[in-house]
């Protein structure tokens, strides 16, 4: 009996054929309302390129986190990029862009507007899913940084045409894959930024799993808040706090700020203090670790064989709150030996910043993504490709 191979994107016959590419293009736009920075797009322009080469017809897909902004700014970015003219059509469902589509000669790029414009899209409506199937004749994912979501283009589309993964998401799930298996290597991971909820939802697990966790940024606050450690702080919502209660800090895994660098606002023009959580005065916020947490976490680093981070240390945005991020993340370049891991956009843009980013070994845009896989949550949009390459 012979064993069916593995649909992949390598033996998927698309020459005149339909690609629908479902792409993370979720960049930020400078006041002109051009492209900031074009990596997300780089990212996987090795997909495209190669579907191109196999003279498919692409088009592409991609979400924004504001529901009201187009997707008309990468237009320009990805036509340069590709040293092609790249169409655009102002939806992503209906006869208007089936007729665009009908239109395509090969080796063509169409690109589709933001599916988040359609409230269908986070209700992960079969329907609306069935009606962007419709639009191709096969699905490359090459989004891996909201696979962990359950949304229409993401678990849906793959129930109606056949689904692969692109290059970016294979080398994505491979390189974290490997890191998951691995257990006999030390691990850091190092959780910062301000999406709170998603990510300490994992601390726990890491603690388990991993031989360090460091806190700073957002996350560090509520807990600092929460253990009573920093008083005259503005107490969390009652959802916040219940996460942040479920932390084990028995752990001695478990690494907080000692000292926080605070002010009165997120400029430092009024006054930047290095001190202590608890002498946290009423007018102040904390916006950075302290020195000597960045000496206690560089410490740690420079021990470690693998090395994970999701998430700034503090307001790195701003130069008297860039100390934190900046100088832990010179020392986790300097560990050589230790595989280093990078997620999340402000994660990335902030290493940009401080010319890091080329010394990590892996770079992913999905830092809620990475976390999700590396803890072996739930991954939809990776489940509904599993079962459709068969």
């Amino acid at each position: 009996m012979l064993l069916k191979r593995k649909r992949t994107i390598r033996n998927i016959n698309v020459k005149g054929r339909v690609v629908l590419v479902r792409c993370d293009f979720n960049v930020s736009l400078n006041e002109n309302g051009e492209v900031e920075d074009d990596l997300r797009i780089r990212q996987v322009l090795p997909t495209i390129r190669y579907l191109l080469k196999k003279k498919a017809k692409v088009v592409l897909l991609s979400h924004f986190s504001s529901k009201g902004q187009s997707a008309h700014p990468v237009k320009k970015s990805l036509s340069g990029l590709l040293k092609t003219e790249v169409g655009f059509v102002d939806d992503c469902v209906g006869e208007k862009v089936l007729e665009k589509i009908r239109k395509m000669e090969e080796r063509e790029v169409l690109l589709l507007e933001n599916v988040r414009m359609h409230k269908e899209e986070e209700e992960s409506s079969t329907e609306f899913g069935k009606e962007l199937a419709s639009l191709a004749d096969f699905f490359v994912n090459d989004a891996f940084s909201v696979s962990h979501r359950s949304h229409a283009s993401l678990t849906q589309i793959p129930l109606f045409i056949p689904a692969v993964k692109g290059f970016l998401m294979e080398r994505e799930i491979k390189l974290l894959g490997d890191i998951r298996k691995n257990s006999k290597k030390s691990v850091a991971v190092i959780i910062g930024g301000v999406k709170i909820k998603s990510k300490i939802s994992v601390v726990n697990y890491f603690l388990k799993n991993a031989e360090h966790v460091l806190l700073g940024g957002k996350i560090a606050n509520m807990v600092l808040i929460v253990r009573k450690i920093a008083f005259n702080l503005p107490w969390p919502s009652d959802e916040i706090e219940e996460v942040v209660k479920k932390i084990d800090y028995t752990s001695t895994k478990l690494h907080i700020p000692v000292d926080v660098v605070s002010s009165p606002d997120n400029t430092g023009e009024k006054g930047v203090r290095e001190i202590a959580p608890g002498k946290i005065s009423g007018e102040e916020d904390i916006f950075d670790i302290g020195p000597e947490t960045r000496k206690l976490y560089g410490d740690i680093l420079k021990e470690a064989e693998v090395i994970i981070w999701a998430g700034p240390l503090g307001f790195s945005e701003k130069k008297p709150f860039e100390g934190g991020t900046k100088e832990v993340g010179e020392m986790v370049a300097e560990n050589k030996k230790a595989i280093k891991i990078v997620g999340g956009g402000d994660t990335i843009k902030a290493f940009q910043k401080f010319n890091l980013l080329e010394k990590m070994d892996l770079v992913s845009y999905g830092g809620g993504a990475m976390l999700a896989y590396l803890s072996e949550q739930a991954m939809p949009g990776i489940e509904a490709l599993e079962e459709n390459q068969q």
